[in-house]
Parts: C-alpha cells; sequence; structure tokens
C-alpha cells in the first residue's frame, strides 16, 4: 500500500510569497517550464488552454488569468483553489499564499497532482482535456485540496488544515479530514457525498465514486478507519467502515456495506457485503478493479435478477 505522499519534510508556505501578476504577455506565454522536468502535464494544458480561449471568447479572460498568466502547474492551481475556496472572511490572496508555498516546494505533492490528472484521463470517459479536469472536476479540486490541508496538518498547523478541510467539503461536498492518507493516481469520479475519515489510508491508483464513506464503526479513539490497497475500485453509494482492509485491485459493487476485509483482486457486494464466488473459494479478478472501471462483471454470478 501508498504510503502517505507527502512524506517530504519541507518548508511550508513563507508568508511573503509574491502572487503573481495576471497579465498576459507573448514572453510569459511561451516561458519554459522548470517545475517538474520538461512537465508535458503542463505544457499540454496550455495549448489545451490557448484553443480554448480562442473557440470560446467568453471563457478567455478567465483562462488567461487561471491557466495562461502561470509559469507552472502549481501556481495555476493554487490559484484557482483560491478563488474557489475564499469567501468574504478569508481572501483568495491569503490562500494562494498557503497552497503555492505548499504546493511549489513538495516534489511528492507535484507528482501526485500529474499522476491524478493522468488517472482521470486514463479512467474517465468524461474527460476531454487536461485544462478541463483541472477547472472543471470538482473530485481532482477537492482531492488536491484535501493535499494542501494534510501537509499543513502533519506539520502542526491543524487550525488551517481544519479551515481548508471545512471549505472542501462546503464548496466542493467532499469531506477528506486532514489526517487521512491518500496515494497518487488517485480518481474521485463525481465525488459528491465522499467522506474520508482521519486514520483512513487509500493506495496509489484508487478509483472512487460519489456517495461513499471510508468510515468508524462507533466512538473508539485510535486507528478506526478503512485501509484501500493500490488499484481498487469502489462503486458509488458504498460504505466500507471500521479498521479493515479492502486488498490491491479489489472491487466493491455499488451500494456495498463492507464490515470484513476484502481479500486482494476479489469482488464484494452487497448489504452485508459477500464475496462474489464465495468466502471459501471466491472469484479473482484478473487486473486492478481501478483500471478497468467495470462496475458490472459480477452481476451473473451474483443474481439472476434482472430489470
Amino acid at each position: 500500500m501508498a504510503p502517505c505522499v507527502d512524506s517530504h519534510g519541507n518548508n511550508l508556505c513563507q508568508k511573503h510569497i509574491q502572487a503573481p501578476v495576471f497579465r498576459i504577455s507573448d514572453a510569459l506565454c511561451d516561458m519554459k517550464i522548470n517545475s517538474v522536468g520538461e512537465d508535458d502535464v503542463w505544457v499540454k494544458m496550455r495549448g489545451e488552454a490557448r484553443d480554448d480561449a480562442e473557440s470560446e471568447p467568453v471563457l478567455a479572460g478567465f483562462l488567461h488569468s487561471t491557466v495562461l498568466a502561470h509559469r507552472t502547474l502549481e501556481s495555476a492551481l493554487a490559484f484557482h483553489l483560491a478563488n474557489k475556496l475564499s469567501n468574504p472572511s478569508l481572501s483568495s490572496t491569503l490562500l494562494y499564499n498557503v497552497f503555492f508555498g505548499v504546493l511549489k516546494d513538495d516534489a511528492g505533492i507535484q507528482e501526485a497532482i500529474r499522476a491524478d490528472l493522468r488517472a482521470v484521463k486514463e479512467r474517465d470517459p468524461a474527460w476531454i482535456s487536461y485544462v478541463h479536469c483541472m477547472l472543471n472536476f470538482k473530485g481532482f479540486l477537492a482531492c488536491q485540496g484535501y493535499r494542501v490541508a494534510h501537509k499543513l496538518w502533519t506539520v502542526g498547523r491543524v487550525a488551517l488544515a481544519f479551515a481548508i478541510q471545512n471549505r472542501v467539503s462546503e464548496v466542493f461536498a467532499v469531506d477528506i479530514h486532514p489526517g487521512a492518507r491518500i496515494g497518487k493516481g488517485v480518481m474521485f469520479d463525481h465525488a459528491t457525498g465522499l467522506v474520508v475519515g482521519e486514520t483512513a489510508v487509500v493506495g496509489d491508483n484508487v478509483s472512487i465514486l460519489h456517495n461513499v464513506t471510508l468510515g468508524g464503526t462507533g466512538k473508539q479513539c485510535g486507528d478506526r478507519h478503512p485501509k484501500i490497497g493500490d488499484g481498487v475500485l469502489i462503486g458509488a453509494g458504498s460504505n466500507i467502515l471500521g479498521n479493515i482492509c479492502v486488498g490491491e485491485g479489489a472491487k466493491v459493487g455499488a451500494g456495498s456495506v463492507v464490515l470484513t476485509e476484502v481479500p486482494p483482486y476479489t469482488t464484494a457486494v452487497g448489504n452485508p457485503a459477500r464475496l462474489v464466488g464465495g468466502k471459501r473459494n471466491p472469484r479473482k479478478l484478473n487486473r486492478a478493479a481501478s483500471s478497468t472501471m467495470d462496475h458490472t462483471s459480477y452481476i451473473s454470478e451474483w443474481s439472476d435478477y434482472v430489470i
């Protein structure tokens, strides 16, 4: 299972980071990208933004200020998140400084951002471009807001971490405790109603749909939330409760209530959830469920009920 993606001991945001000047010039638009190697994702995103600005003049100003006026993906994302999450008493300028201060210094988060963008491209048929994903996919945005909040949590800035969690919950309807640990290459599809508890762990390359709860079972303290392995697919409306493990590559069918361990590369479905093929000899999946995004392959073995 993937470790926490932001384990680097980098410094947090500096108080005097200057917000970017949001005006467009040819020199700025053509500036070489230095954030993560050649950064093919950022180069592609800027090209997509230019194309969209030309084809849809109504969005031209928005695309210039949010994407094309920035030197790096980190700056653009920080600016967009800051505008999304600000309110009358929490200014977008202050939030930009916090977000950019975290994103620019943490290579682990930078890698995770790009892996998350690629995950949406590979797994979501609604994907049309990187820039569309960054600007409009609230599951992606909520996950990046969590990544910043988690970084703040790990260095003791608990009050600010909780404030960001609250704003993410209010704006995106996604409630991820800043103490949770989430890997890279994660896709939160639709994302509305997603709840992830404090001691939950989500591995790399996991796909989770809307109205999913990774929760506890009562009032107990300590390690009390699920551990989700790499490559797991969790269907819409599922509830996985308690300090249990969903093994690598497994699938949890939509609407399931999972209260016990799910072995790797198996399918659990129902309320309460049962393993397809039975507990003694469960049917094994050939590939990690998150990569196939197949939500219905178990139906013929699970039930002969047909609408």
